[in-house]
């Protein structure tokens, strides 16, 4: 039975479309608060919108994919509450970055100090900075250049951090400032100092 549900897992995974980019210049121009308006309208799915004003469609995330996903968030978010020093995001969570692009990870933490900068209109939006930490979890239907081209977004615009996890393969990717990305294979635990001070995810409680 074991077996079987595993099996019925990774079909369903499979089956989760990919993400579908539009091109939407020069004929519209979208700006932030206009994507947080069709988000409202569209909860079922996640929009994201890039520097070069591509639309990315994405549907709900696969089960296995959701449960990998909470798993981290909770870690990450009991690790922030007793820290204190930041704030934890989910991967509805989006940020305004360089070029008006509209991006969410997977997970965010942001220092309290910069979050403290913003107006309360700029909280309740999409806030316009890049979060210290980020953590992108591939799924079946992502292509790893892809997520790694995002991931090195997010290192553009100001990221002191960021995993990329690979689930699939067992794999990690670190991304630093200023230094090529560093590939773990099958790591058991990454720590996020000094980052994120004491912050130890076991990756053996992920996947």
């Amino acid at each position: 039975m074991v077996k079987t549900v595993e099996r019925t897992e990774a079909v369903a995974a499979q089956d989760v479309p990919a993400p579908v980019t539009l091109r939407l210049r020069p004929v519209i121009e979208m700006t932030p608060d206009q994507l947080l308006e069709i988000s409202s309208l569209n909860r079922d799915l996640r929009l994201e919108m890039t520097a070069e004003g591509e639309l990315i469609v994405m549907a709900p995330a696969g089960t296995e994919t959701g449960w990998m996903n909470g798993r981290i968030g909770v870690r990450l978010g009991l690790w922030a509450e007793r820290d204190g020093t930041g704030v934890y995001g989910d991967s509805s969570t989006g940020f305004t970055l360089n070029g008006n692009a509209v991006r969410s990870p997977d997970a965010s933490w942001v220092l309290c100090s910069r979050l403290d900068a913003l107006s309360p209109e700029q909280r309740r939006k999409y806030a316009p900075l890049c979060p210290d930490f980020v953590i992108e979890l591939r799924s079946p239907s992502d292509r790893l250049s892809v997520v790694q081209a995002k991931m090195r977004e997010w290192l553009d615009n100001g990221a002191r951090l960021g995993w990329l996890l690979d689930p699939d393969h067992k794999r990690v990717y670190v991304y630093q400032p200023d230094t090529e990305a560093q590939q773990l294979d099958d790591p058991k635990a990454l720590s996020g100092d000094p980052v994120l001070p004491g912050f130890v995810l076991n990756l053996d409680e992920v996947w």
